[in-house]
């Protein structure tokens, strides 16, 4: 998958009502996860990008209205020793969603490509080895039945510079600053050929790479959430569930009612 990111650095505020459209899409979400609890479905939907790209905002309205017995968010960070000890993808093997779940990843796997590539916390050949493993891991799930949906918030150094500035100037913002925020924007060129190398070597049929631009935030929620809901959509059961016999039985008898006719 070749990649120009200036593509998607366009900002382009949301042409329309943001609110109205916003509940429109968290309604609909809101049967699709019904339907994937009916139908035992299960789905991945994985969030990277660069620091303030708008990730963590976009899964708080993704989640609104879901049945929390039926999804997860799963913040992934630095790695425990034990991790450390094992198999760089050992430790989101328990994180894979059962029939009836959608995992979220903010952060994911693609950090051994990343981070680790970035900050030499891996090897050149264990993470040049890994874009195969990953590819592998993936078409797994796949095969198990996951749906996977790869998203990628994608923000200008200057839309970084502008958003970190204000959370620091912010009484109860600027703790979502950390030290190793600004070592990583130090280091934006390294990151910005990692993120073209994972776009290339890991974006595969059957879990593709959706890059978003996300230096609007109205524009960013509605664009990846209108991508979620149509990815959640394809091959999914439309039609709803037949009725249980015993519940039709039941509804006459306590309410004298008919149902599933």
């Amino acid at each position: 998958m070749s990649v120009n990111l200036a593509d998607y650095e366009q900002a382009t505020p949301f042409k329309g009502d943001y609110d109205k459209t916003l509940a429109q899409l968290q309604k609909r979400l809101a049967h699709i996860l019904v339907a994937y609890i009916v139908y035992r479905q299960k789905a991945i939907i994985l969030f990277e990008g660069q620091d303030s790209s708008g990730k963590s905002g976009i899964i708080q309205r993704l989640i609104s209205g879901w049945d929390p017995r039926h999804f997860r968010v799963w913040p992934i960070g630095v790695p425990t020793e034990e991790e450390k000890s094992r198999h760089f993808l050992w430790r989101f093997w328990s994180k894979m969603p059962a029939n009836g779940e959608v995992s979220i990843f903010d952060r994911s796997w693609y950090g051994r490509v990343l981070v680790e590539r970035v900050d030499k916390l891996a090897t050149d050949e264990e993470w040049q080895r890994s874009y195969d493993e990953i590819n592998e891991f993936e078409s797994l799930q796949c095969e198990n039945g996951t749906k996977i949906i790869k998203i990628f918030c994608h923000i200008t150094a200057k839309t970084q510079d502008e958003r970190f500035k204000r959370r620091l100037d912010h009484p109860w913002k600027h703790v979502k600053i950390s030290v190793a925020d600004f070592h990583a924007r130090d280091k934006r060129d390294e990151y910005k050929k990692a993120f073209l190398d994972m776009f290339d070597q890991c974006s595969m049929h059957w879990a593709p790479w959706h890059i978003i631009d996300a230096n609007d935030k109205p524009a960013a929620r509605i664009h990846a959430l209108t991508l979620i809901a149509d990815e959640l959509e394809k091959n999914l059961p439309t039609a709803p569930p037949p009725v249980d016999p015993e519940i039709i039985k039941l509804a006459k008898e306590k309410f004298g009612i008919d149902i599933g006719n």
